[in-house]
């Protein structure tokens, strides 16, 4: 009785990895296809950076049109947003976010863009500091807890 009770979890288990396997197959080949048409499109583009945010798409000030052509799901997520200055318009943009952290603000830039998708960003005048990023593991939680304890007992 109890080797069919197995054998049935492990049916089910093989069928969910299989349908897994296609799943990812599938939305691999839609990146691609994705990322082909970001490198057919983009162009290089000197902009000024105002200000970035992480932000839900409908408070972050892009067209109507592309909210309207986001999935429900995506709506209520938070994405990258860079308000930039591109010549006399002043834009908001979703950046990747593989560079969203480099992104200097208050700074000009010049940065490979693909409609309102930036990819890539380059400092116009110099090198673009990129900012150390703390490790955010229970080691660094415990560090933190012990300077705020400290701070406490000093006051």
């Amino acid at each position: 009785m109890g080797w069919i009770i197995a054998l049935i979890v492990v049916a089910v288990l093989a069928g969910l990895l299989v349908l897994l396997y296609f799943l990812g197959k599938k939305a691999q080949k839609r990146q691609e296809t994705q990322q082909a048409q970001i490198e057919q499109y983009k162009q290089t583009v000197s902009m000024l950076i105002i200000d970035k945010k992480r932000m839900r798409l409908n408070e972050s000030g892009l067209p109507q049109s592309v909210i309207d052509q986001t999935p429900k799901l995506m709506r209520r997520s938070k994405l990258p947003i860079v308000k930039a200055k591109v010549g006399p318009q002043v834009m908001s943009l979703v950046c990747d976010a593989k560079i969203f952290d480099s992104v200097p603000v208050k700074k000009e830039v010049k940065a490979v863009v693909s409609g309102i998708y930036i990819t890539e960003v380059k400092g116009l005048h110099g090198k673009i500091n990129t900012p150390v990023v703390k490790k955010k593991g229970f080691k660094a939680w415990v560090e933190r807890m012990q300077e705020k304890a400290g701070a406490k007992a000093v006051k």
